[in-house]
């Protein structure tokens, strides 16, 4: 079970870096903050308790960590949300 939630994670991540990374995306500015999503050490800011900004989570999907990802993408990603949780 774990190793499932770890390989969503990492594909979800890969998914979500692509449509991050898009001219198209970057250039509407349409993004929103998708909470679970990232992996460890890779958010784009503060992810609660005892960290400071960008790429201080601790754990793959942790639930108060988030990355900026296009609207309408996150609720589609395996573990992703719009809010902390």
């Amino acid at each position: 079970m774990n190793n499932k939630l770890v390989l969503n994670s990492a594909v979800a991540a890969a998914i979500t870096m692509a449509v991050v990374n898009s001219p198209v995306v970057m250039a509407k500015g349409d993004m929103e903050k998708c909470y679970g999503v990232a992996k460890a050490g890779q958010n784009d800011c503060k992810a609660g308790p005892g960290t400071s900004c960008a790429g201080t989570s601790t754990k793959d999907a942790q639930g108060d960590a988030w990355m900026l990802v296009a609207k309408g993408t996150c609720e589609k990603l395996v573990g992703g949300s719009l809010t902390e949780k």
